[in-house]
């Protein structure tokens, strides 16, 4: 049965808060990004810094992070025409098919390119090729994903740090090296594109969240190109999850605690590997869960997550774990407040916790007060 589609609450995102250098290029430590953090339907918002995260949290929260590193996905090819395109490496099927979206290259940006047909066949750097079986979504109006047969000599991590360079979007004004599209939380290559809710984390964050009595929890998931457009449905991921982490994850749950997410990647993990009851089960390969508005979150019940333009399907995602009027209030302080969208902005943990229930512990007054952190102009 096929789900009826919500509507996304509608905004305008200004250009100049739409996609920031990296920190690393703006004079600032990775968690020296804003922290937005909203509860209580929204009626509860705090401006603070990304450093402070330990100060926000309960002792005995769960924090489920993504291990998944970013491998370099972009490779050049030429178009028939001769012209210019990128191939991004999304989801490997088996040791040689993909799912694959070819972009075409528009001055620095790229496009969506549509005129492929099965059997086409590309030549790649190296003497590699790539051959388009079929197309992956059988709706025009869907991503345009082929699955394809990569053929390549050397080991392919190997080819792809030669020849591959990291894949990026319109705005980003020119290629950074794949060190500024690690977390650091990753260890095992596998994702097109950075898990980025996470990038903001670093040792000393780290130390003073299990000082805290934080949990941090692992589990794994290779994301795949994140070029998704208004009720695209998300393609199929690969993800694990380990008997131990899952253990960690229920118990936790028993015990009243918070299960927060970092990223929606970790909220497809989770979600994927729940059964009914919501209890965690050790998972192992691909998943297709696509979740939407009027879906019940059975396991994540907080959210660490980048800002997400106007209707991106990641939104669906974000309404199944806050209410469509709680996401409206947030990122109407957001836009006030100037956070910086995308994978090199700022971050917002969404919360939601009974009113009944104290704000973390922290006084009111620290929490509603927005400060002034360093926002070099880049």
């Amino acid at each position: 049965m096929t789900k009826q589609h919500s509507e996304i609450f509608q905004f305008t995102l200004p250009e100049k808060l739409a996609c920031p250098k990296p920190t690393e290029e703006r004079g600032l430590h990775r968690d020296q990004v804003r922290l937005m953090v909203s509860n209580q339907d929204g009626k509860q918002i705090g401006h603070h810094s990304f450093q402070d995260l330990a100060k926000l949290l309960n002792t005995g929260d769960v924090l489920v992070v993504n291990t998944s590193s970013t491998i370099p996905a972009a490779l050049p090819i030429k178009l028939p025409d001769g012209s210019p395109a990128r191939l991004h490496l999304s989801t490997q099927l088996d040791e040689n098919r993909w799912l694959i979206e070819v972009r075409s290259v528009q001055q620095n940006n790229t496009q969506r390119w549509t005129a492929g047909t099965s059997g086409q066949s590309f030549e790649l750097p190296g003497g590699a090729s790539i051959k388009l079986e079929e197309q992956f979504y059988q709706k025009q109006e869907l991503l345009q994903l082929w699955i394809a047969q990569l053929q390549v000599s050397p080991p392919l991590q190997d080819y792809l740090a030669t020849y591959a360079s990291p894949v990026k979007y319109h705005g980003i004004d020119k290629p950074y090296p794949l060190d500024y599209y690690q977390t650091y939380f990753g260890q095992h290559p596998g994702s097109t594109e950075m898990p980025s809710a996470a990038r903001g984390f670093t040792e000393d964050l780290v130390n003073q969240l299990l000082e805290k009595g934080v949990q941090i929890v692992p589990i794994l998931l290779h994301t795949g190109v994140s070029s998704l457009e208004w009720n695209e449905h998300p393609y199929p991921e690969y993800l694990e999850i380990s008997a131990l982490a899952s253990q960690q994850i229920n118990s936790a749950k028993r015990k009243g605690k918070r299960i927060i997410a970092v990223g929606t990647t970790a909220v497809r993990a989770l979600e994927s590997a729940a059964d009914e009851s919501g209890t965690v089960r050790p998972y192992r390969g691909l998943t297709e869960l696509y979740i939407q508005a009027n879906d019940q979150m059975k396991v994540a019940n907080g959210l660490l997550t980048g800002f997400h333009e106007p209707e991106a399907s990641h939104l669906h995602m974000l309404q199944a774990i806050a209410s469509k009027r709680h996401l409206r209030r947030a990122y109407q302080a957001a836009l006030q407040e100037q956070y910086y969208w995308h994978e090199f902005g700022d971050l917002h943990l969404i919360l939601n916790d009974p009113e009944k229930r104290s704000w973390w512990g922290v006084a009111p007054e620290y929490l509603a007060k927005p400060q002034d952190w360093p926002r070099p102009e880049w």
